[in-house]
């Protein structure tokens, strides 16, 4: 009885070892392949998406964009804010400012910020009420913070372009690479401006010779606050150019900032010599809150 069993133990022992060795090899394969699976996407650019460290390397040469952002508390702020965060995530090598007309930094605005995934500097300054009338410029103070920090925060060595991003325009991403080249004050049409449907420069030879535009034509500098874009290094040089507040009038700020750093024939056209329309002044249609009580009934605080 005892060598029959014997027998029929070492007959079936190779072959249980053998199940017992696939097993363990299966099991170390489904193991292993979670971890290779993250290791490829920790080594892809979070910005470009394109693998490997030579693609982040290649982007740390690239200058960096500076947007600049004036915002104020309104209903439709944080949707403004949130496209173009989800505009800034997909360009590599950009920081922030964002500068809210308040005496202080708001919680809203704070919150986003730490949350949208974009490097920032967040601002704040207020703008006197005196200057809150109709017809006044908008956004000076905030806009010469911004200016202010780059001089005090930048050198002579930091390469970058500087680029006035206000949170009610559409933008391609195409735009940003146009600009990156900047040397001195780049330009390009914007959409939607002067009560047209876009406003241009007009090239001849490379050089801008004139503009197309439906609202004062006689200005030097015929553009729209987000159709130019300025190298850092020409900021720190005109440390004195600054957004005018008196003397300046609506629609005109962009003139006056460009006559104290460049000329008309220094210009440099992008967008296939002004001929495309690489962003839009899309302002966000001011919500309909008729029925919105007057004092809180909802149990939930919650934020838009």
């Amino acid at each position: 009885m005892k060598s029959v069993f014997f027998s029929r133990f070492f007959i079936l022992l190779p072959w249980v070892l053998i199940v017992i060795i696939m097993i363990d090899i299966d099991s170390k394969r489904a193991i292993r392949a979670p971890t290779a699976g993250r290791t490829v996407r920790a080594q892809r650019s979070p910005r470009s998406g394109s693998p490997g460290a030579g693609g982040a390397q290649n982007q740390s040469s690239l200058p960096i964009i500076y947007a600049i952002t004036p915002t104020y508390s309104r209903p439709v702020q944080k949707a403004e804010l949130t496209r173009l965060a989800h505009a800034f995530r997909q360009v590599p090598r950009l920081h922030w400012i964002v500068v809210e007309d308040s005496t202080s930094r708001t919680d809203l605005v704070t919150r986003f910020l730490a949350r949208c995934g974009v490097p920032y500097t967040h601002l704040h300054v207020f703008t006197p009420r005196r200057f809150k009338r109709a017809g006044m410029p908008r956004a000076t103070e905030q806009r010469n913070a911004a200016l202010a920090w780059l001089r005090q925060h930048r050198g002579r060595r930091d390469s970058g372009v500087v680029f006035f991003a206000d949170d009610d325009n559409t933008y391609s991403l195409e735009l940003f690479a146009e600009m990156r080249s900047t040397r001195g004050v780049s330009i390009w049409p914007v959409g939607f401006v002067g009560g047209r449907s876009y406003e241009r420069p007009l090239v001849s030879g490379g050089k801008v010779v004139g503009w197309y535009t439906g609202w004062r034509p006689d200005r030097t500098f015929a553009t729209d606050m987000a159709g130019f874009a300025v190298n850092l290094q020409v900021i720190l040089a005109n440390p004195r150019a600054l957004f005018k507040r008196r003397g300046s009038q609506p629609g005109m700020q962009e003139s006056d900032f460009l006559k104290q750093i460049t000329k008309v024939s220094e210009l440099e056209p992008k967008a296939n010599n002004c001929t495309r329309v690489l962003v839009w002044h899309t302002r966000t249609e001011k919500p309909h809150l008729a029925n919105e009580p007057k004092l809180k009934k909802d149990t939930v605080d919650i934020e838009v």
